[in-house]
């Protein structure tokens, strides 16, 4: 691409775009200095719930997860973090991961296509959700995955097919580019991160050809290698820099744009998870990215997944969004009068009408993690977080149907495709949980 098409096309692109949820309530404005916290990743197995061990994933595993995801308030967007490996065909799963989505929440939902075949199959399903044709393109609710480039700096010819037919159909694009340092991108970590810009920009290019409005999502991914044994190590502190630079690299540009964090190596929710995805969401986060992708959930190094870990996440990430948001100073905070009152008077804050007041507004309490006393906690039956959390997950997964498409839409869709995913498997009592 000539250089002064880059630089015209990167002067007209969107800065900033509303990504729908399916319900309203769930639309993010894109752009500036928001951060948005959600999932991602395509996981082959998971941590059963029951047995502890690692098997392969199921359509009805990427609902629960989205049942799961939908009532956990710091988990923005439901991008499939698993691969169905129940799907017989590459339509089956592309049809069927986007229903189990559209099924289980009402937030913004994303995957990735293989082919432009798929992704005109499935937008006649995401207008019956939408509530007509040509509706999803009025709120398009689903945003398209597209791994545009097979690293080092080659285009992918399906991938872009499908790009291609998601931007006329008028789908978000998450331009992703996700290479592997030491392997598909430079072991030095500042070349990794110029090899993945130039990727995503001829992504971008790519997507304002097609159409200048288009909604796209500078994604640069650049993953970190063991160079000991060329395996991919998502919880290392080059990983974190790698993202946080990234962030940096899209805000140089001034554009709406996704980093991956928070893709620990370890196999379960330990302490070694809580410490990896600790710092690389962190850094991520104050480096002002829009989107941190993959930061729920997600273990083994993006090969597995649990449903307990998007419950402790989600604690994590509240408290990471609470940082961002920082320390507000101003007459009233510095709170001079205040400490007069109390300095004059009881001596204490506790029952102060100013404490009760921020109580809510500048103080946010953990679901899961616990702050109670060590006697406290022995009295109670000295659970670990992770105990905690499997507890949540039992209470919202056997409950938490939700019933957001009408059934006339889901017949329909059933009748129009090949679903996978029993209706009986979509009610309470199936079982299961």
């Amino acid at each position: 691409f000539p250089r002064g098409l880059v630089e015209d096309i990167l002067a007209r692109t969107r800065r900033s775009f509303i990504l729908h949820g399916i319900a309203p309530v769930h639309d993010m404005q894109i752009g500036g200095q928001r951060v948005y916290t959600g999932t991602g990743g395509a996981a082959p197995t998971m941590i059963d719930f029951y047995t502890g061990l690692y098997r392969e994933t199921t359509t009805a595993d990427l609902y629960d997860i989205a049942r799961l995801v939908d009532r956990m308030e710091h988990i923005h967007w439901y991008h499939r973090s698993i691969i169905a490996r129940d799907a017989v065909s590459n339509l089956d799963l592309d049809v069927n991961t986007t229903y189990a989505c559209l099924q289980g929440t009402t937030k913004s939902i994303a995957a990735s296509y293989t082919g432009a075949d798929s992704v005109r199959a499935i937008i006649p399903m995401l207008d019956r959700v939408a509530g007509g044709e040509g509706e999803f393109r009025k709120r398009p609710f689903c945003t398209a995955v597209c791994c545009h480039v097979v690293p080092p700096m080659r285009f992918a010819t399906e991938s872009c097919e499908a790009l291609e037919q998601a931007v006329l159909s008028g789908m978000p694009i998450l331009l992703v580019a996700a290479s592997q340092a030491g392997a598909t991108s430079p072991a030095a970590l500042a070349g990794s991160v110029a090899q993945s810009c130039a990727e995503v920009l001829a992504g971008l290019m790519l997507c304002n050809i097609i159409d200048p409005d288009c909604k796209a999502i500078f994604a640069t991914w650049p993953f970190v290698s063991d160079l000991r044994t060329g395996s991919m190590t998502g919880g290392s502190g080059e990983q974190a820099l790698l993202a946080a630079a990234c962030a940096q690299m899209a805000a140089f540009y001034d554009l709406p744009n996704s980093v991956p964090a928070g893709m620990t190596d370890s196999k379960i929710p330990d302490a070694q998870s809580g410490g990896e995805k600790g710092y690389t969401i962190a850094l991520a986060a104050h480096a002002g990215a829009s989107m941190i992708h993959e930061c729920a959930g997600m273990q083994a190094s993006l090969m597995g997944t649990s449903f307990e870990s998007y419950v402790i996440d989600n604690d994590l990430l509240g408290a990471i969004h609470r940082t961002v948001r920082g320390i507000e100073v101003n007459d009233e905070t510095l709170s001079f009068e205040v400490i007069k009152q109390v300095v004059m008077g009881e001596g204490h804050f506790l029952g102060h009408e100013q404490t009760l007041a921020r109580m809510k507004t500048d103080y946010l309490y953990p679901s899961v993690a616990d702050r109670r006393s060590a006697n406290e906690w022995e009295q109670d039956g000295a659970q670990d977080i992770r105990s905690r959390a499997k507890d949540k997950v039992r209470k919202i997964l056997a409950s938490h149907y939700p019933d957001h498409i009408d059934p006339r839409v889901d017949a329909a869709i059933r009748e129009q495709y090949h679903i996978i995913l029993p209706k009986e498997r979509m009610r309470p009592g199936n079982g299961v949980w």
